[in-house]
């Protein structure tokens, strides 16, 4: 097309008057006088009359279409193999969610905190609004957002959880957006990253707060224009992800301390849900310690276990500083310290978490040593007078929080030195002066 000639001796088409054979030719670019392009293929036929050889049939045929179907097929196999990576990374996040242990059976309780909760799950999972769960640590945030992403069209797509406090913080942008082989040390292959994987689903980011400020930038983009690129390429992608996030901080106050981008805060709180502690919903504590109970029966595989009146009253008098998650914790040790039938439930004294001790040497799983087992049923008795003042028989009495007979307990206490009114073991006697 720049007007230069064509030495005849190169042309394929006068192959055929150079050496009498039939030439085909495929995929040649020919140029119209516009200098278009097109694609061709021609085969070219010597003729000859009386062995001579005097000319050349030449048929063109004009394959600009098959090139572009061509294209497209390629540009189509080259998706399909990327959406297959894609397919074979979301599938292996899953199925390692899936080993986790997390409850997915819906949030449990009666409560007003809970019955608004419900409310605003429902009101706001009809949206694609980004969501705001604050509150203190093991409240079940998580459950919240996994409530509204159930409860979402988004539910057919997954919903990807990051925990933004375990990521290190150089691998912060990686794990976000991915990267492509050889972005940086380490960097053996493509990665998808928690973005993508979360196309046309949810992401949750838990503990939000925690994600660097320097990064700040980069997700409030991904959040306003829908787009980013991995680490390492210049090739721009487009997702269609919806947000929740989640944190304990105040995320007001680390604005105005300079830590959190407050057009970030703000692109996040578009709808705020407060999960609250345990302490403010007691109502609630029967339900989900009969929940938990369950569940630790299936793990153990054992059965026939119950929450007397007395665990039921001692479990609410507590102010769990560690929320559900402790209530969570503390069923299931009390199943596994089982006997007979029996939970042992130990709350620390007071709504503070216990000062750390040296465990004992274990004997074996489960298995208590007969000093362990006075120490943890004298205990548990002392507990019990200390709820019910001294008192060891009545309806409010220690027997009945404990689900004995009062006459069982008086002899134990006897046994274990208990004082029967104070709630304490008797002062040693003095001797000499």
């Amino acid at each position: 097309p720049d007007g230069t000639h064509y030495p005849h001796e190169e042309c394929p088409i006068y192959a055929a008057f150079r050496d009498g054979a039939v030439h085909h030719v495929e995929n040649e670019m020919f140029f119209r006088k516009d200098g278009t392009g097109f694609w061709v293929e021609y085969t070219s036929t010597p003729i000859r009359d009386r062995g001579r050889l005097v000319g050349a049939v030449i048929i063109f045929r004009d394959i600009s279409q098959r090139h572009e179907a061509d294209e497209r097929l390629r540009a189509a196999l080259a998706e399909v193999d990327s959406l297959r990576e894609r397919l074979q990374q979301e599938n292996a996040y899953l199925q390692e969610e899936m080993r986790l242990e997390r409850n997915h059976r819906g949030v449990v309780g009666r409560s007003g905190a809970i019955q608004k909760i419900l409310s605003q799950v429902e009101l706001v999972a009809r949206t694609d609004a980004a969501v705001l769960i604050t509150g203190e640590s093991g409240t079940g945030k998580e459950l919240i957002a996994s409530a509204i992403h159930e409860a979402s069209e988004r539910h057919v797509r997954p919903l990807i959880r990051v925990n933004c406090a375990a990521i290190p913080r150089e691998l912060f942008e990686s794990e976000f957006f991915g990267h492509v082989k050889g972005a940086f040390t380490g960097a053996l292959r493509d990665r998808i990253g928690r973005f993508e994987l979360a196309d046309g689903g949810t992401l949750f980011l838990d503990e939000v707060g925690e994600i660097p400020l320097e990064l700040q930038g980069k997700l409030l983009r991904v959040l306003q224009e829908g787009q980013f690129e991995r680490v390492g390429e210049e090739r721009t992608r487009h997702v269609n992800v919806r947000i929740i996030a989640a944190t304990n901080k105040d995320l007001r106050r680390e604005v105005r301390e300079g830590r959190f981008r407050e057009d970030l805060y703000f692109r996040l709180d578009v709808f705020p849900i407060v999960s609250v502690p345990l302490r403010e919903r007691p109502e609630d504590i029967p339900l989900l310690a009969l929940h938990f109970l369950g569940g630790a029966q299936r793990k153990l595989k054992t059965e026939g276990l119950k929450l007397s009146e007395g665990d039921v009253a001692r479990l609410r008098a507590y102010d769990w500083p560690g929320n559900v998650r402790e209530l969570q914790n503390v069923i299931e040790r009390a199943a596994i310290l089982a006997r007979n039938g029996r939970l042992f439930i130990a709350l620390p004294e007071s709504g503070r978490p216990p000062a750390a001790v040296p465990a004992p040497a274990a004997t074996g799983a489960g298995i208590l040593t007969e000093a362990e087992r006075r120490e943890r049923d004298r205990a548990s008795i002392l507990a019990a007078l200390e709820t019910s003042r001294g008192r060891v028989s009545g309806p409010q009495g220690a027997a009945a929080l404990l689900g004995v007979p009062a006459t069982t307990l008086a002899s134990r206490m006897k046994t274990l030195g208990i004082a029967p009114r104070s709630g304490t073991r008797p002062a040693p006697e003095r001797t000499g002066g």
